[in-house]
């Protein structure tokens, strides 16, 4: 009866098995794969028509057949042979270069401090980026800003009004205290000239840098589409905000021609992220293209737009009083950093991601657009003074900002 049963058994499940066996074969042959000798002699010769497979055998071939991965066994710990050797196929990765270019923006960090030692060292290596090639390469860097945003993000941020008020409050009320509080120091208290408190002040009145949104994706990636829309919003707004700020505090001791900075930042900030965000809602091939070439691009203009202002002011900042600014400027940035963490503690210290909250607006309020205010600073004063504190703060500001970067990251681990 045994026999019997085993037998019906097979002529039930052998033509499916030839079938199934028939197709894997071809798809085999196609494939190409290589199947060593072992593997061969562990299954014995399975299209030998005399081969009398038990009825648990067929049952098992068939029902790995009917799933389609009759090939299964060829990979290791999931068929009959486990054993790793000339069956398997390696999965072998090349390098992308596309990728690389992608992930260049991780270097950002040595470059800022390289193109810093190389401004100090050699100054004839950024001196011929002068100051007309300021705003275009602003105006490039918020394009970039653009191409890498979506109107979803806008939306995802908007569900935490109460975060982008703190941030926008820190923007432009707490930083521009600090600004004029320091402002007000460098005059009074160090007797330095009325333009070098005017350009500490300039500089507290701009909006939020770009740096702080890779700076925040470095320490908490989810936490960065809430400081690109909150550097968004302070850099839309600026067009307004800065003018009226830079009028309020300094107007009484420089003229600012306000028409003529919101034109600027018109030109400079909103028209570019504007044709960003439509070139990749209406042209998403083309963003694709040219996405990325972007981060290598980034990194390269904002290691001149770092060096360039510190070589070009190489004489104001190893001067007698440069000392005195650059450590007015590092208070300044300093005090920026602990207000921005300290006050969103205080405000949201029942959110559950209270920490990640207060490291990406200590973020936003103590990084600026100090390039913005280098541009506006060479574009509408008259004295060149005003532009070496936003010169200074360029670099400060990233300098204390990729700092904290490296700190928080290993706190967190």
């Amino acid at each position: 009866m045994n026999s019997i049963s085993s037998s019906n058994q097979l002529k039930i499940h052998s033509p499916h098995f030839s079938v199934l066996h028939s197709r894997n074969l071809s798809n085999i042959q196609k494939l190409q794969l290589p199947v060593s000798l072992n593997f061969s002699r562990s299954l014995g010769n399975p299209f030998r028509s005399d081969f009398n497979f038990p009825p648990w055998s067929t049952r098992f071939v068939t029902s790995r057949c009917v799933t389609g991965k009759f090939s299964d066994p060829l990979e290791p710990g999931t068929g009959l042979n486990d054993a790793t050797g000339p069956a398997q196929v390696p999965n072998k990765k090349g390098i992308s270069i596309v990728k690389i270019l992608k992930e260049s923006n991780s270097l950002l960090p040595h470059v800022v401090i390289a193109s810093t030692l190389l401004a100090l060292v050699y100054p004839p290596s950024f001196t011929w980026f002068t100051t007309r090639y300021y705003a275009p390469a602003l105006g490039f860097l918020m394009f970039a800003v653009g191409v890498n945003s979506t109107e979803k993000d806008f939306l995802e941020a908007f569900k935490r009004p109460a975060a982008l008020l703190a941030g926008y409050v820190g923007q432009f009320v707490v930083k521009p205290l600090l600004g004029y509080f320091f402002g007000i120091i460098s005059v009074t208290l160090f007797g330095l000239p009325t333009s070098i408190g005017a350009g500490i002040m300039l500089v507290s009145c701009v909006s939020g840098a770009q740096l702080s949104n890779y700076a925040t994706f470095l320490t908490d990636p989810q936490m960065a589409p809430l400081s690109i829309i909150m550097t968004s919003l302070s850099t839309a707004s600026a067009v307004f905000v800065t003018p009226m700020l830079s009028l309020l505090l300094i107007g009484k001791r420089l003229p600012v021609d306000v028409k003529g900075m919101v034109f600027s930042i018109t030109q400079i900030v909103v028209a570019p992220i504007a044709a960003g965000l439509l070139l990749n809602r209406f042209f998403p091939l083309i963003c694709n293209a040219i996405r990325p070439l972007l981060p290598p691009l980034s990194v390269l203009v904002t290691a001149l737009c770092v060096g360039a202002p510190l070589a070009i002011n190489i004489k104001s900042v190893l001067s007698p009083f440069g000392a005195t600014i650059l450590l007015l400027i590092v208070a300044f940035h300093l005090s920026a950093f602990v207000a921005g963490y300290v006050f969103t503690g205080l405000v949201f210290h029942k959110a559950p991601d209270v920490k990640e909250l207060q490291r990406t607006l200590s973020y936003e309020t103590g990084m600026q657009s100090s390039l913005l205010a280098l541009a506006l600073a060479n574009r509408f004063f008259q004295d060149p003074l005003v532009s070496v504190p936003p010169a200074i703060s360029t670099v400060i500001m990233s300098l204390m900002g990729f700092s904290l970067v490296m700190i928080w990251a290993k706190r967190k681990e």
